[in-house]
Parts: structure tokens; C-alpha cells; sequence
């Protein structure tokens, strides 16, 4: 799969989910994270990536609504690799805490099993 450009504002999918969640609400936070997705300096990979660490540090990865699975698929499409996304669940436990590293090693460990990915 070819990493999207934005992978935002070209990942159709995602834009569909968002707007699901309510309309008006979708499409302001489709704008303006791809707005911020659009910033030259950083990968879009990269981007991908830091979306995880901070889902990790800040959000309860496997509560309902969590937006955890939404950014390992962006991660994913972007060319990450499930081996990439557990390192970089191990480094940032050292600072975000063990407990949330568990947390969402725990969540990542389901979503991949649920979708039978290996």
C-alpha cells in the first residue's frame, strides 16, 4: 500500500468515519487536522506515529470511542509496521508510564488479533 500524501485529507475512510460521528463535527476536525497533517517538516509516517505516543499518554486506549485503532490504521497506511508502533509503545512507556504502556500494548495486542493481522 502507497502511504498517502495527507493522511488525512486523502484517506477516505477515515473522513466517512469522522463525519459519522456527527457531521458538522467531522468536517471542522477533518480541516483542521489536515491543516496540521499538511506542515512539511515532519513525515507523514512520523506524524502517524507521535498520534499513537500521545493517544498513549493522554487517552484510556481501550475505552469506547477512542480514536486508538483510527491511528494505528493511519500509522499502518502510512508504512509502519506492527513492530514499529510495539517499540515505539516500549520507549514511550519510559515516560509516559508503565501502566499506560501496558494499557496500550494491551489495546494493540487485541486490535491485531481481532483483525487476525500477524
Amino acid at each position: 500500500m502507497k502511504p498517502l500524501a495527507n493522511a488525512v485529507l486523502d484517506d477516505a475512510e477515515l473522513i466517512e468515519g469522522l463525519k459519522s460521528i456527527h457531521p458538522a463535527w467531522g468536517d471542522f476536525t477533518v480541516r483542521v487536522a489536515g491543516e496540521a497533517w499538511a506542515q512539511p517538516h515532519i513525515d507523514q509516517k512520523t506524524k502517524a506515529l507521535i498520534t499513537i505516543a500521545l493517544d498513549q499518554m493522554a487517552l484510556n486506549v481501550s475505552s469506547e470511542g477512542s480514536p486508538f485503532a483510527a491511528h494505528v490504521d493511519m500509522a499502518l497506511k502510512q508504512g509502519a509496521t506492527y513492530e514499529e508502533l510495539e517499540e515505539l509503545i516500549i520507549f514511550s512507556s519510559v515516560y509516559t508510564g508503565f501502566n499506560k504502556g501496558a494499557t496500550t500494548m494491551g489495546a494493540l495486542n487485541k486490535l491485531r488479533h481481532e483483525r487476525g493481522d500477524r
